[in-house]
């Protein structure tokens, strides 16, 4: 299989994107085409995927001359945090990085964000390769600059913008991804027909079954129409100031979700969307602007293929609570909570006058 390349286009800081098997053996040269100068590189990863990947992104990375260093943090959401970004970046530093060293993060989000950031703020910035192993990654959160850490007070809630120079979205390594993992990445593929590209979630409905269970050549396909999607909208609203903020269809409930049960294994990100976006379309139902024929549409498709489409009945929610978490989304403009909304699939607009009781309402359903 040939592979994809789609471009971010922003100017100067232009990058590509690869998309297909067999990157990571062609890493080090690929690198070296987007930073001729690189001689040295620091590499992060996880505990998870640095057994499986790091010795051949080593190789690659040795045969094209660059000499390399890693940084293995533990797998899961916990390493996004300020201490973990304290230890990275001593290291870093300690391993005497320059303003043209490379940062590579190989894994999934965890690692993407974390390194991004670290990319950020050492030296006021260093260049930033992003190699992610995960679906969720490949189609998501590799691309378009986002870099944070979590904070008591909520996700992700402590970051900065900093592009990558190069995306390897090496389809390989899907092979080796747990399905709960999988599936956490095909919810955030799915946002992408939900917000703009109701064709696409018609491939989806067809094809989402064949993608999930291993065909290479869907998987690659879906993952190139995620990235031209968030490429599209990244040239056009590089730091969220209005049509960026579509692609968080189901976060601002997500998120909640998530903080709710401690960002850890009870609710993967992607788990967490899935059910934030059938709330997200529950809502515009309730608000008389999408069908509910394409709410039951949604949360058929998503309970086929294995996703969940409510929070865990078993458990005790607390509605002030979820409330709470969701007052401190990043999107919150006058105290007022800004929700992505859907006339429909294909259609996700920005609502800032959403009714608090229309929200009780929805949570309420939800959990009940």
């Amino acid at each position: 299989m040939t592979p994809t390349t789609v471009t971010v286009a922003l100017g100067a800081r232009a990058y590509p994107i690869h998309i297909g098997p067999g990157l990571l053996a062609r890493a080090g040269s690929l690198i070296r085409e987007a930073l001729p100068r690189a001689r040295r590189a620091m590499v992060v990863s996880d505990a998870t995927v640095a057994p499986l990947y790091l010795e051949a992104l080593g190789d690659a990375l040795t045969a094209a001359g660059i000499d390399w260093i890693s940084h293995v943090v533990p797998a899961g959401e916990a390493s996004k945090s300020l201490g973990r970004l304290d230890a990275l970046l001593e290291a870093m530093l300690g391993y005497g990085v320059e303003r043209g060293t490379p940062v590579i993060a190989l894994g999934g989000g965890v690692v993407g964000d974390l390194a991004g950031f670290a990319a950020a703020v050492a030296l006021r910035g260093v260049p930033l390769v992003q190699i992610p192993t995960t679906l969720l990654a490949q189609v998501d959160s590799s691309v378009g600059g986002k870099t944070a850490v979590n904070s008591r007070h909520g996700k992700n809630l402590i970051g900065a913008f900093h592009q990558p120079v190069l995306v390897l979205a090496d389809t390989d390594t899907l092979e080796t991804l747990p399905r709960r993992e999988l599936l956490a990445g095909y919810a955030e593929t799915a946002k992408y027909g939900l917000i703009g590209d109701a064709a696409f979630w018609d491939w989806l409905e067809a094809n989402g079954p064949a993608l999930l269970e291993g065909d290479a050549a869907r998987r690659a396909e879906a993952i190139a129409v995620s990235c031209r999607a968030k490429a599209a909208v990244v040239a056009a609203d590089e730091r969220e100031a209005g049509q960026r903020a579509l692609l968080n269809l189901g976060h601002t409930f997500g998120h909640a979700l998530e903080a709710e049960t401690g960002y850890g294994e009870t609710l993967l990100h992607g788990e967490a969307v899935a059910i934030g976006m059938i709330m997200a379309l529950d809502l515009s139902h309730r608000l008389g602007v999408c069908p509910g024929q394409d709410v039951a549409r949604v949360r058929a498709h998503f309970a086929a293929v294995g996703l969940p489409v409510r929070p865990d009945p078993g458990r005790a929610w607390d509605i002030d609570r979820l409330i709470g978490h969701m007052a401190k989304d990043k999107k919150v403009a006058d105290g007022r909570i800004t929700f992505v909304l859907a006339k429909g699939i294909g259609h996700a607009y920005l609502e800032r006058d959403v009714p608090a009781e229309a929200v009780r309402a929805i949570l309420a359903a939800s959990l009940g």
